[in-house]
């Protein structure tokens, strides 16, 4: 069942609270590097974060009427050994919570969710931040290695 969608109010208060959280850890956070705000139609941040695998990557939260949607790009699709790549990529999605792993425009590897606007709280943010943190460090290396082998050969 869908949720119902937000009144123009609860959106407002939403964003404010979305904004306030974003400030907060951006100062406390050692692995966000920048927050941005989208200057266009859409409600969007963009949190540019430190990585140990995947050095620097960014994440897309988009507040629609009845979801908040966090994504970020993972890596291009595969030169090579596709079959593998996605085999590990299929067995890794079924280890995550919350996010999926998508293929997106240009055959690319995103990660990606959704949360109803109603279960957005700063736990939730702070969940959905670490969740998508940890994926992209567990999953970026090994497919790296499976789609782009002959890169790392000698």
């Amino acid at each position: 069942m869908q949720s119902p969608p937000a009144s123009p109010e609860e959106l407002a208060a939403l964003e404010a609270r979305i904004d306030d959280w974003l400030a907060r850890e951006s100062s406390e956070n050692p692995a966000i590097d920048a927050v941005e705000r989208d200057t266009g139609d859409d409600v969007r941040w963009f949190v540019r974060l430190l990585g140990e695998e995947k050095d620097v990557w960014t994440a897309w939260l988009t507040l629609g009427q009845r979801t908040l949607r966090y994504e970020t790009f993972l890596m291009p699709a595969p030169e090579e050994n596709e079959a593998a790549f996605y085999a590990h990529l299929l067995r890794r999605n079924r280890k995550l919570t919350g996010l999926n792993l998508e293929i997106g425009d240009e055959e690319a590897i995103f990660l990606a969710g959704s949360l109803p606007v109603v279960a957005v709280t700063d736990a939730e943010l702070d969940r959905i931040l670490g969740s998508m943190w940890a994926a992209v460090e567990l999953t970026f290396k090994p497919a790296l290695r499976i789609g782009f082998a002959s890169r790392f050969d000698g």
